[in-house]
């Protein structure tokens, strides 16, 4: 009994022995380098540092949706717009020589982004946001404060109509200045010395104790229809 079970383990290692020498051979070739994680287990370098920038470009869009304002700091922000505002050099493709009077509605549509998209739908890093200063400032005259027009700056209908939103409740906020024309007060009283807000004397009819109208005063009362009001409401006529 001992002897046929010993023959069988040779057998069976013996048969094992010639089918995975084949496969042993077989190398499977990789031109990325392999980083060696243990027994059994490797991992390709460029796939891991695609994977660490992908979740890495995640965890900053989730970043500046709860504080937008940062992007404007950020190293990616300064390579790809430099010192200048975002529509700087931005330019909307149309047909023919001349542009159309007004911007699209909006460029994103449901889940699709339109083709050449404005300078705020084309990064999902700008959010418009009452905080985010920096950007509604590229958005405004430096000297008179007054928003600039979508014709000027290319952005559509709807981020226009975020930004003018934004704008005014950082104003009302106190996180952006806003210009109020100086009036110098003389103290003059010039209310009568125009005549269109001067003194209006009262007209003489009144004054007179004529009616106003001249045919009011001739007119008079049918009695059957006094007494049928008087009997109506004789609970609030006084005697």
């Amino acid at each position: 009994m001992a002897a046929s079970l010993s023959n069988l383990t040779r057998f069976v290692f013996r048969l094992s022995s010639t089918v995975c020498s084949p496969l042993r051979q077989v190398q499977v070739p990789c031109r990325l380098p392999v980083r060696r994680l243990g027994p059994g287990r490797c991992l390709c370098v460029a796939a891991s540092l695609k994977e660490e920038q992908a979740v890495r470009a995640l965890e900053a869009r989730h970043r500046y949706k709860e504080k937008p304002w940062e992007y404007l700091e950020s190293e990616e922000y300064l390579e790809r717009y430099g010192n200048g505002p975002v529509w700087a050099g931005y330019r909307r493709n149309h047909k023919g020589g001349i542009p159309p009077q007004k911007t699209r509605r909006t460029c994103i549509r449901g889940d699709k982004v339109c083709g050449n998209p404005c300078p705020v739908c084309r990064d999902s890093n700008l959010i418009v946001h009452p905080q985010n200063v920096k950007l509604l400032q590229q958005f405004m005259s430096p000297h008179t404060g007054a928003v600039y027009d979508p014709t000027r700056t290319g952005v559509c209908m709807k981020q226009q109509k975020k930004l003018n939103e934004a704008i005014n409740t950082a104003q009302d906020q106190g996180t952006l200045p806003f210009q109020i024309p100086h009036v110098e007060f003389s103290g003059d009283d010039y209310s009568n010395s125009h005549d269109a807000v001067g003194f209006t004397p009262p007209p003489p009819c009144l004054n007179s104790g004529e009616t106003w109208y001249k045919w009011y005063g001739e007119m008079t009362p049918d009695a059957g229809e006094v007494a049928k009001v008087r009997k109506l409401y004789k609970a609030y006529l006084k005697s």
